[in-house]
């Protein structure tokens, strides 16, 4: 069982830096951790792992600078056996469509020379940008059943089962291999590493992917040149809010009140 897990570097902060020129985000001097939902995608992945440590291998893949390797080391440290970055500044500025293609390209650069993955698991989206929208691409991109929202899940033979968060409760179903699959949070906390487990992914090497090494990859759909969104502005909201008290020691004075002031204001 080849098991692939994406992962992003997010900032630790709620700070976030914004170039006003480029409209992209600034990571220099942000302190960064491992995105959350990625964290639970690769918990997923380590405990099929402990169900079958001797035929499961997890490779990890990330996209940004050099800095994200730190990143990839900390998931080494709780279940990865093999890292890639891919890093290149023709990346850079990429939306999450030159996003997920890109790591498309990796993933098939990677499976033609270690072959394919049964499964590749994602974060239901990044803390930092919220679209959701990365991991069901890289699937589209790469042909491929994807189940969202899930928070378990299991190989059953040829299939991955699932656990899948929806409107009404929880869904099981199931999809053939290779399949693509996003993890929201789920009930069991990601594993911690130990201070072996740490030392020994400090020995392990990150293979970096840059735009030269992916075979059939084209330019035009990377960094800025391949991002069709637009930011046309960025600010912080304004979260001031005018507030009126209605106290009454009868309740139904109090709701009356209520009643009457959401009709004044149209929303009733």
């Amino acid at each position: 069982m080849r098991i692939l897990v994406c992962v992003k570097q997010v900032p630790d902060t709620t700070e976030i830096k914004i170039d006003p020129v480029k409209n992209t985000l600034i990571r220099e001097g942000v302190p960064s951790i491992v995105n959350t939902f990625d964290a639970y995608a690769l918990e997923i992945a380590a405990r099929i792992k402990d169900a079958d440590p001797e035929n499961t291998t997890i490779t990890l893949l990330s996209m940004g600078p050099d800095q994200a390797k730190a990143a990839l080391t900390e998931c080494l440290s709780v279940g990865g056996d093999t890292a890639y970055l891919c890093s290149d500044r023709k990346f850079g500025g990429s939306d999450t469509l030159a996003t997920s293609y890109i790591l498309s390209e990796a993933i098939k650069q990677i499976e033609r020379k270690d072959g394919k993955f049964d499964v590749i698991f994602c974060g239901k989206q990044a803390i930092d940008g919220d679209t959701g929208q990365v991991g069901p691409e890289i699937g589209a991109h790469l042909d491929l059943p994807v189940l969202t929202y899930v928070t378990e899940a299991s190989i059953d033979g040829d299939e991955v089962v699932v656990k899948r968060e929806s409107d009404q409760g929880y869904d099981i179903i199931s999809a053939k291999l290779p399949a693509l699959v996003t993890v929201n949070k789920t009930a069991f906390e990601p594993r911690y590493a130990t201070l072996k487990s740490k030392r020994a992914a400090k020995k392990k090497e990150i293979n970096v992917i840059t735009f030269a090494d992916m075979e059939s990859i084209d330019e035009a759909k990377c960094g800025l040149k391949g991002s069709p969104t637009n930011v046309k502005k960025t600010y912080t909201p304004n979260r001031t809010y005018n507030c009126t008290m209605i106290e009454d020691e009868d309740p139904k004075v109090e709701a009356t009140k209520l009643a009457d002031l959401l009709k004044e204001a149209k929303v009733l």
